[in-house]
């Protein structure tokens, strides 16, 4: 029995992830710096101290806070100019939410959270949003979930996630959730993070009510 649904925000709802990296990728060249080649995976999923700590030490100048600011800027301007939602976001929502309280654990920071739920008319469907910048730490800890839940006042193991990245898949199992994996074609997570999905679809428009309570 499901007693609620918690989804992520990128790449789940919007596919961001391509601006994620464009924008931090800008703001490491505008340093003189060279990308790591294992940043774009790594920085899936953490917090805004965790990735901005990270972009400091490659070499970002300037304080954590100050190139947090930098980025988050970066991306406010992407979304105001086009919000990139994923096919069937919305419905999906709204489908959802016609049948259980709704929960958004997401890496983003408040401010973009905000942003996008504002732009895309969602925020009176969920009962609760959480960043994992106002939990102790990032995906894959499974803080920002544990957070979700106890403020859905439900059971974890009577609530399902629905999540895209090796991260993200991690930070839901380890949080006890119930798993829809819903991988993103351009960064698919690895294995074995995806085996610990209950089920996998390949759309948005595959996460029906039959399946959520299947």
């Amino acid at each position: 029995m499901t007693d609620a649904v918690v989804f992520d925000l990128d790449g789940v709802l919007i596919d961001s992830e391509p601006l994620w990296d464009d924008v931090r990728r800008g703001v490491v060249a505008s340093a003189g710096r060279d990308w790591p080649a294992d940043a774009t995976e790594a920085l899936q999923g953490m917090s805004t101290p965790e990735w901005s700590a990270y972009l400091t030490d490659v070499g970002v100048p300037g304080s954590a806070e100050e190139v947090a600011t930098r980025v988050i800027d970066g991306m406010v301007e992407r979304y105001r100019s086009h919000l990139p939602l994923l096919p069937g976001a919305v419905e999906a929502v709204q489908r959802l939410a016609s049948r259980w309280p709704l929960g958004l654990a997401s890496s983003s920071p408040r401010r973009l959270i905000d942003t996008v739920l504002e732009s895309a008319q969602l925020t009176d469907h969920f009962r609760v949003t959480v960043s994992t910048e106002e939990v102790g730490a990032g995906k894959p800890s499974p803080a920002v979930y544990n957070e979700v839940v106890r403020r859905l006042g439900a059971d974890s193991s009577r609530v399902v996630a629905i999540e895209d990245s090796t991260n993200g898949l991690r930070s839901a199992s380890a949080a006890g959730l119930r798993v829809i994996a819903v991988p993103n074609a351009s960064y698919p997570p690895q294995d074995d993070a995806l085996a610990l999905a209950s089920v996998v679809v390949h759309s948005l428009d595959e996460v029906t009510v039959e399946v959520v309570e299947g």
